[in-house]
């Protein structure tokens, strides 16, 4: 289970276990710091309410990076017990991805694996995605009114951070499930116009609204091996992607929701560093809801930068090398292993491109699409 901070997590687990106290059940809390503060929460609540619940914590860095090892590790001993599931609340921080990839590594190297991914949930603030998202006030601020669900604080800086928006965005696109919490902070149309918005970005992931996080056990499990492929694609960002990639028709405009629609800019052209980073603080259109995808600048031929857009924030991170400018004996080893690098591969500038989806309501395809190509720089690779 991921969320950012303050979304509910912890008070999930506690709620679920009140729901549902006859189930054996093994939690795994992670947490960031030296100190536990979710798990002290769970077990101070519930450990002694409900004998057949077994609590591990984990902390002092992320299951879905520096605990990874470790965490698969409890998580195949725990399989061996005798319970029913297990509940892993991941820190407010952690890529759902990564976690569930851990479980697919894992089932890569051994022939036989006593354990399968059922789901990953995704709890969502309702109130903080109508306000980051849908409202028209021009800064964020937190509601006040839910002071004794939050289970997490954050700070001004933090709330403000585009990463930390970006990694909301990226909780919601890979999950299975969304518990779309704090709904009683919202009005009825402010509710829907949270899910319309939902239900666009990640299209096939079961919504339940939730009241202080409470929901049953039974809702939240499928019986169904978690299906990675599935979900990674079925997010509107990499299906719009893959139908532009693939050639498929896909007329900008027809698939459109709730006025939501979506498109892909795709130019074999770098951008200007100072023109596009000019263009994102002075230009952006506040019409764009979510926007990603890999671009490259005319200074820099050698690194893949990452563009993330949601709400107001926006960033540009660099992520990897672009395989034509590996060494070449590299460059051969990466086409020979991920033979699909060559189905794009452009002769004079390798796989080199920007390509990032945009998705948005009430948006100009032309006049976003003609800014960018005012970002453009004209460039001549050197060998």
């Amino acid at each position: 289970m991921t969320g950012y901070l303050g979304s509910g997590k912890t008070t999930f687990m506690n709620e679920l276990l009140k729901l549902q106290s006859n189930k054996k059940v093994a939690i795994v809390v992670n947490d960031m710091g030296e100190i536990n503060v979710d798990s002290s929460l769970i077990k101070n609540n519930s450990l002694a309410k409900y004998p057949n619940m077994e609590l591990i914590s984990m902390q002092n860095g992320c299951i879905c990076c520096t605990l990874r090892e470790k965490f698969m590790d409890q998580i195949i001993e725990l399989s061996h017990k005798d319970i029913d599931a297990i509940l892993v609340e991941a820190s407010g921080i952690s890529d759902p991805v990564s976690i569930a990839e851990a479980f697919l590594a894992y089932e890569e190297t051994e022939k036989e694996i006593p354990v399968y991914l059922d789901s990953v949930i995704t709890v969502v603030d309702a109130d903080r995605i109508y306000a980051e998202f849908l409202d028209e006030l021009n800064d964020y601020v937190d509601s006040d009114k839910d002071k004794t669900e939050t289970d997490e604080t954050e700070t001004d800086e933090e709330e403000n951070d585009p990463d930390i928006i970006n990694l909301i965005m990226d909780q919601i696109e890979f999950c299975s499930l969304i518990l779309l919490n704090k709904c009683d902070l919202l009005t009825k149309e402010q509710l829907r116009e949270v899910k319309e918005v939902v239900k666009i970005i990640q299209p096939e992931a079961k919504i339940i609204e939730t009241e202080y996080a409470r929901v049953d056990f039974e809702n939240i499990v499928s019986h169904i091996p978690y299906e990675y492929d599935r979900i990674r694609d079925s997010s509107l960002i990499n299906k719009t992607l893959f139908k532009n990639n693939h050639n498929e028709e896909w007329i900008d405009g027809v698939h459109e929701e709730y006025g939501i629609s979506s498109f892909v800019y795709t130019k074999r052209q770098p951008f200007s560093y100072d023109k596009f980073m000019k263009f994102l603080e002075d230009d952006y259109p506040e019409t764009l809801i979510r926007a990603k995808g890999y671009i490259w600048f005319a200074d820099d031929d050698i690194h893949t930068q990452l563009f993330e857009q949601a709400g107001r924030n926006a960033s540009v991170t660099e992520i990897s090398n672009w395989v034509a400018a590996l060494p070449t004996k590299d460059r051969e080893e990466a086409m020979a292993n991920y033979p699909e690098i060559l189905e794009d591969w452009d002769e004079t500038y390798g796989d080199r491109i920007n390509q990032i989806v945009f998705i948005g309501k009430g948006y100009s395809k032309e006049e976003i699409t003609e800014k960018l190509n005012q970002c453009l720089e004209t460039y001549k690779i050197t060998k």
